[in-house]
């Protein structure tokens, strides 16, 4: 790297214009736990996102998935389809319910779960199918609500890439009976940390209740609470704090996603015909609108070319790993020759609101340049 080159960082969060001040209001009001702006925040990203329907911010995507395992009725022994290639946050929840992981291969081309390893797994125990849209780039939904209408079980979409995602002309949000966001730190919006679950009215009276300890809170702020509780809750609620950084993500949203996908646009026309190297979800299916979280790419001789753009000063890793490998999973490992395939080979590049279009030629050069 020349001494006149910034580092170029894997990731780095996204705070909004106006985020800083919204902060500084808000931490001058009476509410900082969960208040108002929690409320303003789920009718926001409800409309924008999930056409209406209704949806729970709570403290992280973690929690978003374990109320919606909670939620669609998967207890002990329950058999949930899942995949084998995730952040092991996907799958964790599933563990304190005492559930069973089953793991699916993978698509090598997108690294998304693969319907044809789902169908295969399918049996009379499977209570759920997980999806995870692997770097912002949709799974094959039509193909997993299929597999799912036949068995009469749910869909439950880990859309923690996705955020901005769109299936079919319709937004990620809206497609299934339950679909998980993370607004960790560096996510497409941030809150710091935090998460939503998009569900069911019904669905989503039960978890607001789950999220408080299992308390009715509205009818508790409003004298009507029976000062009972009659489910098992959790504190899984969101700060005013985070909702206000949070609102001031959606005032800016159309244009950090538009950034995003310029930036994508502008790997895979500079990184395509490489020898050695593929694109990861540039797969031509109008379908399909990609949300940009990561530009990723299955390289041979992947430790060579993390060492060359090292030295060049720009931050490359695998980030995720098959979930199977951890010892909390072993007892549940399966086959998966597709994973087997590629898990020496991905490689996710910095791809985020701090990049301009000349830090993702730079990358390119650099990898065209050989390793």
């Amino acid at each position: 790297m020349s001494q006149d080159q910034q580092p170029i960082v894997l990731f780095h969060p996204h705070i909004p214009e106006g985020g800083i001040s919204a902060l500084s209001r808000t931490l001058q009001t009476r509410w900082i736990g969960q208040g108002p702006q929690v409320e303003e925040f789920e009718r926001r990203f409800s409309e924008r996102f999930c056409r209406g329907a209704p949806a729970v911010a709570v403290s992280s995507g973690t929690s978003a998935l374990h109320l919606a395992y909670l939620l669609a009725g998967i207890a002990e022994g329950d058999e949930v389809i899942t995949p084998v290639f995730t952040c092991t946050a996907t799958n964790i929840p599933l563990l304190y319910e005492r559930a069973v992981p089953v793991f699916a291969d993978i698509q090598p081309d997108t690294l998304n779960i693969d319907p044809a390893s789902v169908r295969a797994l399918i049996t009379e125990r499977t209570r759920a199918i997980v999806c995870v849209h692997y770097g912002g780039f949709p799974c094959d939904m039509q193909e997993l609500h299929a597999i799912a209408r036949e068995r009469g079980i749910p869909v439950i979409e880990d859309a923690a890439h996705a955020l901005g995602a769109t299936y079919g002309g319709e937004p990620v949000g809206s497609l299934s009976e339950y679909t998980v966001f993370s607004f960790q730190a560096v996510k497409h919006l941030t809150t710091g940390d935090g998460g939503m679950l998009a569900c069911g009215a019904r669905q989503a009276q039960l978890a607001k209740r789950l999220r408080w300890f299992g308390i009715d809170r509205e009818a508790k702020l409003g004298s009507r609470w029976e000062n009972d509780i009659r489910e098992i809750g959790y504190k899984y609620q969101m700060t005013d704090i985070a909702a206000s950084l949070g609102l001031a993500g959606l005032n800016g949203w159309e244009d950090c996603l538009a950034l995003r996908k310029r930036l994508l646009v502008e790997y895979h026309e500079g990184l395509r015909g490489i020898p050695g190297l593929q694109l990861v979800g540039s797969v031509a299916d109008s379908r399909r609108e990609h949300a940009a979280w990561t530009c990723t790419v299955l390289v041979d001789g992947r430790a060579d070319l993390q060492r060359k753009l090292r030295e060049a000063g720009i931050e490359s890793d695998p980030v995720h790993f098959r979930n199977d490998k951890y010892s909390v999973f072993e007892r549940y490992r399966g086959q998966a020759p597709n994973m087997d395939a590629v898990e020496s080979r991905y490689l996710v590049l910095p791809l985020h609101t701090r990049m301009s279009g000349d830090d993702v030629r730079r990358v390119c050069n650099v990898v065209r340049a050989g390793w």
